[in-house]
């Protein structure tokens, strides 16, 4: 009799311990298809398809932090290759300029301003002068903020007759805005100077 009943109890406590098992197995199982699914869902969610030329192309979502440096330096490229690359036309300079002030504060305007007043403009159309530039480095400080830059540049200025070779430095600092169509990056450039501009060589055509 009391064998029977010892050997109840241990049956059931073998069967207690199996189910504990199961459970504890069951609830490792679903939480793990949980983490998994958010993983999935949350990669899924950093990425898009996009079709540039009917060609579907992945574009994968970063944290900004990441490419902040890279930014940075392709906003300040970008606006100087509007504001300085030049052709004697006068419907696309006022183009680029239009759209190298989209990334600046009125400093780069003025700095325009004063390029009009002096003829400039009106010199690179009647002169048939093209003016390319080729940035050479960028240096930025983004450890504190608004970040600042310099920009070292070269810039070639074909004349009818000649061929010039100019050292551009600027400088200046950026903070951080909402981005546009037309600001990409969402930073603006803010007190930009030219502080360097000198003939480094002028060549005959």
């Amino acid at each position: 009799m009391f064998t029977k009943a010892k050997n109840i109890d241990t049956t059931f406590r073998q069967f207690r311990l199996f189910c504990f098992l199961i459970t504890c197995c069951s609830s490792a199982i679903t939480c793990f298809t949980i983490y998994r699914s958010i993983s999935v869902e949350s990669s899924r969610n950093e990425t898009v398809l996009i079709l540039p030329t009917g060609k579907v192309v992945e574009a994968v979502t970063t944290d900004r932090k990441e490419n902040l440096s890279a930014e940075i330096r392709d906003h300040i490229r970008t606006f100087h290759e509007y504001f300085f690359w030049l052709e004697p036309d006068d419907r696309l300079i006022q183009s680029r300029i239009s759209r190298a002030l989209y990334l600046a504060d009125g400093s780069a305007k003025r700095e325009y301003e004063n390029l009009k007043e002096s003829g400039f403009y009106t010199n690179i159309i009647s002169g048939n002068v093209s003016q390319r530039i080729t940035i050479d480095s960028i240096q930025v400080s983004n450890n504190g903020y608004p970040y600042t830059f310099r920009c070292f540049a070269r810039l070639e200025i074909t004349r009818p007759t000649t061929v010039a070779l100019r050292n551009l430095v600027t400088e200046g600092r950026l903070r951080e805005v909402k981005r546009s169509n037309l600001n990409s990056h969402g930073f603006l450039i803010e007190n930009w100077s030219v502080t360097e501009n000198r003939d480094i060589s002028v060549k005959q055509r």
